[in-house]
């Protein structure tokens, strides 16, 4: 009967010399909390370079995003930055999965709402150019991408001093066909868009 030898380093257990020293030698530098530990032992369970995570500065939950990318042989170094929080590194991870060119959203400029915008606009193959841009907030932004996705002439509203709610009533304008310039305002509020829509949706029937 053949005696197995395993090592164990805290609660971790490995199966070779070798790997329990490394991991050790992590474990003594006590940058790492348990947290962070224990990713980088499930980085080894799955035998993939755990190296690249193996940074104080990353927290457990973004090294869970570079593990996952790593099991799925995905490019993290797209996203394995520090200045990315995890929820970022997430919507970078799925447009990578998807085969999507991150390279519109890969920016810590954009927070993860805007990132995921940006990820719809690539995966319905919409002009993402138009919008992929700090200056419009999440809600604008997805204001753009539904006008897009309607074959809009979204340059009529493409401008930042408009807020979500008054992109919405000229969106909803564009779509009845009806002659938008009237309204067409950063000055006017959104309600009062609502009701000059809503008068010339009643003068069009």
């Amino acid at each position: 009967m053949a005696i197995k030898i395993i090592y164990q380093v805290n609660d971790f257990i490995f199966d070779n010399l070798k790997d329990a020293e490394v991991f050790n030698s992590y474990v003594d530098l006590g940058f790492f909390n348990n947290e962070q530990l224990t990713e980088l032992y499930r980085g080894y369970q799955s035998k993939i370079d755990y190296t690249i995570y193996t940074k104080p500065e990353f927290n457990s939950e973004q090294m869970v995003q570079i593990r996952k990318g790593l099991e799925k042989g995905l490019d993290v170094s797209w996203y394995a930055k520090p200045e990315f929080r995890w929820l970022q590194m997430a919507q970078i991870r799925s447009g990578l999965e998807k085969g999507l060119d991150v390279t519109w959203y890969a920016n810590p400029k954009f927070n993860y709402e805007q990132m995921r915008e940006i990820f719809w606009g690539l995966f319905d193959k919409l002009d993402v150019e138009i919008y992929a841009k700090s200056e419009f907030n999440t809600l604008q932004m997805l204001e753009i991408r539904k006008g897009l996705k309607r074959n809009l002439d979204v340059s009529i509203y493409l401008n930042s001093e408009f807020n979500d709610l008054q992109m919405l009533e000229i969106r909803l304008g564009l779509q009845k066909n009806l002659d938008v310039s009237s309204y067409l305002n950063p000055n006017i509020s959104w309600k009062e868009m609502k009701r000059i829509r809503l008068e010339l949706e009643n003068n069009e029937k």
